[in-house]
């Protein structure tokens, strides 16, 4: 390691190869806490490139408990947090809208970052057990359309990370690794960023991907579609903004958005919405998400055939079925 720190202090910047080969070292803990504490200090003086942070992608995919799922053709929702907007679980009830709609969605999530309640907070809270073992989320994926793998059980080389993480309470490029980090490699990908930079780091990663994918952020600092103002975005197909109207929606105050302060506040909301008993703002900002989630899996398909494909998916009940059918299946 000192050679390497040297080498970033000097003004280097790390290739792919090398990148993957040094946090590939770390997770197989071959570095103290204080080397990797000074390794992560490098990319807080100065950004991370897309060959670095696809190293590091690298490395993680490699090191985790792998699941193919390959076989269902797959989406992910999953945001990076740490847009500090403490919303409600938009990107969750997007799964679970998505899977109500037809599609096969292995959501990749973990405990809050940003907000008071992330997807496996919520999870946790409804009985749903995590699990690692390939058999149980192919039978979740096959009978209910949707399955969640909880983080951490997929990637146990982050524990030589998470006190040095904990310990410095910033940001680092870990951060920006989780929505790209999923051990089953679904086929379609929606991800939102917590900056514009991210974005363009986040397209030089995904470019030339076999992945459908959409990248976006909202202009006004959410990692998701929050129909507050203006949203970039970025797939394999093409790039641009997106405002409410082109959902069929009205803007949106950011206090409409907002999550509750504990785990039970989430919980009701999050139960709301998929009941459809959820504020107009808090339905509109799933559908506008999800309706982006369908055009991420079909290209072809105009937005506001998306739109409806998801309003349908909630006013139907289908979207809630299929949350109980997951919890209750457990």
């Amino acid at each position: 390691m000192k050679e390497i720190l040297q080498y970033l202090f000097d003004g280097n910047f790390l290739p792919t190869e090398k990148a993957e080969e040094v946090l590939t070292n770390i997770g197989r803990d071959h570095y103290s806490e204080v080397e990797i504490s000074s390794f992560l200090t490098v990319f807080l003086m100065r950004p991370i490139t897309a060959e670095e942070l696809k190293g590091f992608r690298n490395a993680l995919l490699k090191l985790a408990v792998r699941i193919d799922l390959s076989d269902f053709n797959t989406i992910d929702v999953c945001g990076t947090g740490g847009d500090e907007k403490n919303t409600f679980n938009i990107s969750t009830l997007t799964a679970f809208v998505l899977a109500g709609a037809g599609l096969k969605v292995a959501k990749h999530g973990n405990y809050g970052v940003s907000s008071s309640c992330g997807s496996s907070n919520l999870l946790e809270y409804f009985g749903y057990k995590f699990s690692n073992e390939e058999s149980k989320l192919k039978t979740e994926i096959d009978t209910t359309g949707i399955t969640f793998l909880h983080a951490p059980l997929f990637h146990p080389a982050m524990k030589y990370v998470a006190p040095v993480r904990r310990t410095l309470k910033v940001k680092t490029f870990f951060n920006k690794l989780g929505p790209m980090v999923n051990p089953s490699m679904p086929q379609n990908q929606m991800v939102g960023v917590y900056d514009l930079n991210v974005l363009e780091l986040y397209k030089k990663v995904y470019a030339n991907s076999e992945v459908n994918y959409t990248i976006l952020h909202a202009l006004d600092g959410y990692d998701e579609i929050s129909l507050t103002g203006n949203v970039a975005y970025a797939s394999n197909h093409s790039e641009g903004k997106l405002n409410p109207v082109d959902f069929g929606f009205a803007p949106l105050q950011p206090a409409e958005l907002h999550g509750g302060n504990s785990v039970e506040e989430a919980a009701e909301i999050f139960k709301r919405v998929l009941q459809n008993k959820a504020t107009t703002a808090q339905k509109n900002a799933v559908l506008a998400n999800a309706a982006l989630g369908i055009k991420t899996a079909h290209p072809k398909k105009e937005l506001s055939a998306c739109v409806e494909i998801v309003k349908e998916s909630v006013d139907s009940g289908k979207a809630l079925n299929t949350f109980e059918k997951l919890i209750n299946s457990q």
